[in-house]
């Protein structure tokens, strides 16, 4: 049990919960800021969390829901207040509707995690303000305190995995719901590097080809909302096509950019009869690059299905591969 203290301060209207973990200060960050590693502690062992957004960044907004043993769902949200990296981020959290709007019902919370490092290792400070004593009470009333313990007594687990998560583990598929897919990689790379290979045409050319074979033969991307998105390949040796259209709908460089997608052809050049897709690309820094995140909704589990059913993660592997060994190595 890494959980080394637990206090309950109504002068200060505080809840603190201290964890020591023999692992470094980075291995423990990482974990906090990969979305796929903090859904595996962040809900209680009961009520295990999916993270459907996870910024990181001044600005940013996480988006998640806890799973109850009979199915049921309750929602939560972090607002990103401030970070300093590899030592201490401060967040606005509080209770979510099933949207992801905040809950007019219950306040509205203040959590800090302060991150240093020990003789044995690292460890993690989780500090929670509320406003009056009465909110105080209500949160430890409903569970906070023994939540947050049992969700910290994870972590041992997912800090001792050190491959699933790293550098050289190729791009991961996970569904999430009935209708939507993130899909994961991390990229030798610096964040700036990944957002200029995502944004701009002459890069995106040289390496988001899929399988050897194909050349991109239309390509206009942006980085602003409103910026029209129009991509198309072709095979080399059929002659084969298709591509994508869609518009930026969100974009806070250099971290995040959002997206419409339908599929285009030769047959259907406006994508008409094709259905609409939300790609949500977040890119974190973590330990040996940058965690390029998309998370895609789909109209419905079938059209997902179909898709992953083609060899679209195939596909972005292939042009990660190039990405690092050709674009970013050069």
């Amino acid at each position: 049990m890494p959980i080394t203290s637990v206090d309950t301060d109504a002068q200060a209207l505080t809840i603190s919960v201290v964890a020591d973990f023999t692992v470094s200060v980075r291995r423990l960050w990482d974990a906090y800021l990969d979305p796929r590693q903090l859904e595996k502690f962040w809900g209680p062992p009961t009520y295990p969390a999916t993270f459907t957004r996870h910024d990181g960044y001044v600005g940013g907004l996480s988006n998640y829901y806890m799973t109850g043993p009979e199915g049921d769902r309750h929602y939560g949200y972090w607002k990103w207040a401030a970070i300093d990296e590899g030592r201490s981020f401060e967040v606005h959290d509080g209770f979510a509707n099933a949207d992801g709007t905040p809950s007019t019902e219950m306040p509205e919370g203040r959590m800090v995690l302060e991150f240093s490092e020990t003789a044995l290792g690292s460890r993690v400070a989780a500090i929670s303000y509320f406003k009056t004593l009465e909110e105080m009470e209500q949160l430890i009333a409903m569970g906070q305190v023994e939540g947050m313990s049992e969700a910290m007594g994870q972590m041992d687990e997912v800090l001792a995995d050190l491959t699933s998560f790293a550098l050289g583990q190729g791009t991961e598929v996970q569904l999430i719901g009935d209708t939507q897919a993130r899909v994961s990689r991390v990229v030798r790379g610096s964040l700036p590097e990944l957002w200029r290979a995502f944004t701009e045409e002459a890069l995106l050319r040289r390496w988001q080809l899929g399988p050897d074979g194909w050349e991109m033969t239309v390509c206009e991307v942006g980085s602003v909302v409103g910026a029209k998105m129009h991509t198309e390949w072709r095979n080399l040796e059929s002659g084969e096509s298709f591509g994508f259209m869609g518009v930026v709908v969100e974009a806070a460089p250099v971290q995040r950019l959002v997206t419409t997608e339908r599929m285009v052809s030769p047959a259907d050049p406006e994508g008409a009869s094709s259905a609409e897709t939300l790609n949500e690309l977040t890119l974190t820094p973590v330990e040996g690059g940058t965690l390029a995140s998309y998370l895609i909704t789909y109209p419905d589990a079938e059209v997902r299905e179909m898709v992953l059913a083609t060899g679209m993660a195939d596909g972005m592997e292939a042009s990660f591969v190039r990405l690092e060994n050709e674009v970013l190595a050069a």
